[in-house]
């Protein structure tokens, strides 16, 4: 019989409801649980972990390419040398014009000596490679032992047993100019730095005492074992002074800068001596400068007047000059430095301070950092990195790699450079370095005589400066350990090197 569309309706409804209920959803919630959002919050914790983790290891890796992997491959318990060692013959070291400068000698019996041609002339600069290496043999050491002869030629050694001829380490180092340095030092301990400021390549390194690289094996231990002995210190990058009137320098630097670049008002009667709160500073040997302006205060080097000068600036400023002039730094170069200090707190006494303004008390100097900073009085302020290596070559001349000039930073203005500049070169002119005065080129400088011990006495002489001045071309630096007075002994030695430079250049 058929329904009706009531009896139809409601067998539906019947059905419909004689069904199990579907659960019915569940409203989500803003945001999610509490546990839910403490899960994510651990996930997103662990995930920024990982994350910096990561970066810290490529960072790790990024550093060691650039500026550790040199030390780790060349220090001296890494298997790698051995093995290119025992395949190679170690390359040549080099100097500008291609004289050499150290060379592997081979003997009939094929025994191996390494031979320096000019003995003592360059021990430090360029070192030696048997116990340890130093100098360039270190810079340039997987250089050295790397050949880049060509493949037939290898694969020919090979067939043969025989050592393949490693590369050649190509200097900045000039022959004439080391020699000159050299004899000009004479029978003084101290060092000399000869370098080019608009690139920075060093073009003479000296330092005394020294030693013969060609018998380091036999004198190896006493020069170890005898604990007063710094023969092997290179002075010249490891040396710490007490730089004496070259602070002046940075004394005029900073002076300047807190005055607004003008020093026109200053002045100073010298009558030898100042005294200030009881404390005495004495200008060297007594000299009485009589009433002078900043400029002749710089120029006749008057110790009275830059202790004054000393006691007028603000110490915070001070001290931010010489960081700027690289002081308490290190100086990351290739090869080994010693870090320059400067010490004289903010809140120092006068004593302190006149000391320090003079360049005495305890601030140190590397003659490394002062040429740095004498280098980029002469190139408007720039310092460019210094550097030994100029290329590397195989053996039979083609050119391997080039290194080319980069700048290192800048830490002065033009102005303040140029400023520098001038009273540099009233000091030749009417100062300290008149034996610098009158010849077929123009030069500035600064002198020093740094005291070193209770006797007043003692001092070494410090030189600092550059020719011509118009256009500057060679720094020279120069400490004469005990020698005194700078003018009289450091500036003679500084017209030496530079007449030997320009007569190289057909300028003098």
């Amino acid at each position: 019989m058929p329904r009706s569309k009531k009896m139809i309706d409601e067998y539906e409804d019947d059905e419909l409801y004689d069904e199990e209920p579907l659960p019915a959803k569940k409203k989500k919630k803003h945001g999610g649980s509490g546990k839910d959002k403490h899960k994510n919050r651990e996930i997103w914790v662990v995930t920024y972990i990982f994350i910096f983790l990561m970066l810290a290891v490529i960072g790790h890796e990024i550093k060691f390419v650039y500026s550790d992997s040199e030390t780790a491959i060349n220090n001296s318990y890494n298997p790698r040398q051995e093995i290119l060692a025992q395949k190679n013959v170690r390359g040549s070291i080099l100097a500008d014009d291609g004289s050499v400068l150290a060379q592997t000698v081979r003997a009939g019996d094929g025994t191996e000596k390494r031979v320096y041609p000019y003995s003592n002339l360059f021990a430090h600069v360029v070192g030696f490679s048997t116990k340890g290496k130093t100098g360039i043999e270190y810079l340039g050491n997987m250089n050295m032992l790397t050949s880049n002869a060509s493949l037939s030629e290898k694969i020919q050694k090979e067939i043969s047993a025989e050592k393949a001829i490693g590369d050649n380490v190509v200097t900045t180092l000039n022959v004439d100019l080391q020699k000159v340095a050299y004899e000009a030092l004479g029978v003084y301990d101290g060092a000399i730095i000869v370098s080019e400021p608009s690139t920075g390549k060093i073009l003479a390194m000296v330092s005394k005492p020294d030693f013969d690289p060609n018998s380091i094996v036999e004198t190896w231990d006493s020069l170890v074992n005898d604990s007063s002995s710094s023969v092997l210190l290179n002075r010249a990058t490891q040396g710490l002074y007490p730089p004496g009137s070259t602070f002046k320098m940075i004394t005029s630097l900073a002076y300047y800068r807190q005055n607004g670049g003008d020093v026109s008002d200053y002045h100073f009667n010298c009558n030898g001596s100042f005294t200030y709160n009881g404390d005495r500073i004495n200008c060297y040997h007594g000299s009485s400068h009589g009433s002078i302006d900043f400029a002749t205060s710089f120029a006749k080097s008057c110790n009275s007047s830059f202790a004054n000068i000393g006691l007028s600036l603000d110490l915070e400023g001070l001290e931010e000059t010489c960081e700027d002039l690289m002081f308490n730094e290190d100086l990351n170069l290739k090869f080994t430095t010693a870090q320059s200090k400067y010490v004289l707190g903010t809140s120092a006494g006068s004593y302190d301070i006149m000391q320090t303004s003079i360049g005495q008390g305890k601030t140190q100097i590397t003659p490394l950092l002062l040429n740095m900073i004498t280098c980029a009085i002469a190139n408007e302020g720039t310092v460019e990195t210094p550097y030994l290596i100029d290329r590397i070559e195989s053996y039979n001349g083609n050119t391997v790699k080039t290194f080319s000039p980069q700048e290192y930073k800048t830490i002065m203005t033009k102005d303040e450079a140029e400023f520098l500049k001038e009273m540099m070169t009233g000091v030749v002119e009417r100062g300290t370095a008149s034996k610098l005065k009158g010849l077929s080129y123009t030069a500035a400088g600064k002198t020093g005589s740094a005291e070193y011990s209770e006797v007043k006495t003692d001092s070494h002489a410090w030189f600092t400066g550059f020719a011509p001045v118009d256009d500057p071309q060679v720094c020279v630096t120069i400490i004469v350990e005990g020698a005194g007075s700078g003018g009289e002994y450091a500036v003679p030695m500084a017209k030496r090197i530079f007449d030997t430079y320009f007569q190289s250049k057909g300028l003098n």
